[in-house]
């Protein structure tokens, strides 16, 4: 059977966005061109790959078949180039990378000069979203997480450690003073996430919680659903924030912000992780990406 594995990934793009046109504006070209190389498969095929009506796309008893081999088809023409590449002169290829905001903005922004300098040949393209990806639907290559990771499909491979603390900025605190215990909070302005409930749920430090397994519920005076802008409006001195002390670092250091209540609340680390489909985490160009951000939370974490 002669596929074209071009038009082989194509479909595979097609069948995980649910989409012709949505192929088409990823890969900027037309609609009838992604049109034309499904009906090339399906002709080479001899037989119907893919519904198509109103309602959107679905694959047929074939398509699914045809999709698993596809796959491994198009993984397996990419690890032969990686290696080829790796010997000729280094990783090389485009990285898509899901990442929130605020490590977007203060940790992979910072590291990109030094990646590029080492790896002349890779290309990124960040997409920075506090939401959880569909890594297949979405094209993500690498998803830097925080946390235990919850898809046992997913390879999850650790880079550093972060904890958070309480910050607010020095003019905050000269307008409206420092709390000295968790109860002064009641008085104070907090800001708290909109959407993650868990994030407003602070721990106490070890032996400080006014009774087993109590936690302090964060009712924040103002909200915001994105973490960098958490850590923004708390560097404005809109009110106290619970920050990653791994991204917080520089503000703490600039005196931008000031750790508050450090000895009441918990800054046990939890692990950040990058994640990556199975089939692809062996690919040169996410290894070289993978190592080179490793180390660079490491020396983020020796400056903690």
């Amino acid at each position: 059977m002669n596929i074209d594995l071009d038009d082989a990934e194509l479909f595979v793009r097609v069948s995980e966005l649910g989409s012709l046109s949505a192929a088409a504006r990823e890969r900027h070209v037309l609609v009838s061109q992604v049109s034309r190389a499904l009906a090339r498969l399906e002709a080479r095929c001899g037989a119907r790959l893919m519904h198509r009506n109103t309602h959107g796309l679905s694959l047929t008893d074939e398509g699914d078949t045809f999709v698993a081999h596809a796959r491994r088809l198009v993984d397996t023409r990419n690890e032969l180039a990686a290696e080829f590449s790796r010997h000729r002169g280094g990783p090389a290829g485009q990285v898509r990378l899901g990442v929130s905001p605020v490590l977007a903005e203060t940790v992979i922004g910072p590291s990109l000069p030094s990646l590029y300098e080492r790896y002349p040949q890779l290309r990124l393209e960040v997409m920075a979203d506090d939401r959880i990806s569909d890594m297949a639907r979405d094209g993500i290559d690498i998803a830097v997480r925080t946390g235990a990771t919850q898809n046992d499909q997913l390879i999850a491979m650790p880079l550093a450690e972060h904890g958070r603390r309480l910050c607010a900025s020095p003019a905050y605190l000269a307008r409206h003073g420092t709390p000295q215990h968790p109860d002064d909070l009641a008085h104070h302005r907090l800001i708290s996430h909109s959407v993650s409930a868990g994030l407003n749920r602070w721990p106490y430090a070890p032996g400080k919680a006014p009774s087993p397994g109590a936690v302090f519920v964060a009712q924040g005076h103002t909200r915001s659903d994105n973490s960098a802008v958490t850590m923004a409006l708390a560097v404005q001195g809109v009110g106290i924030a619970r920050v990653n002390d791994l991204l917080s670092r520089a503000h703490i250091a600039s005196g931008a912000l000031v750790p508050v209540l450090d000895d009441w609340f918990d800054r046990s680390r939890v692990p950040i992780y990058a994640v990556m489909l199975p089939e692809r985490h062996r690919l040169p160009k996410l290894r070289a990406c993978i190592d080179h951000w490793r180390e660079w939370l490491g020396q983020a974490h020796t400056a903690t």
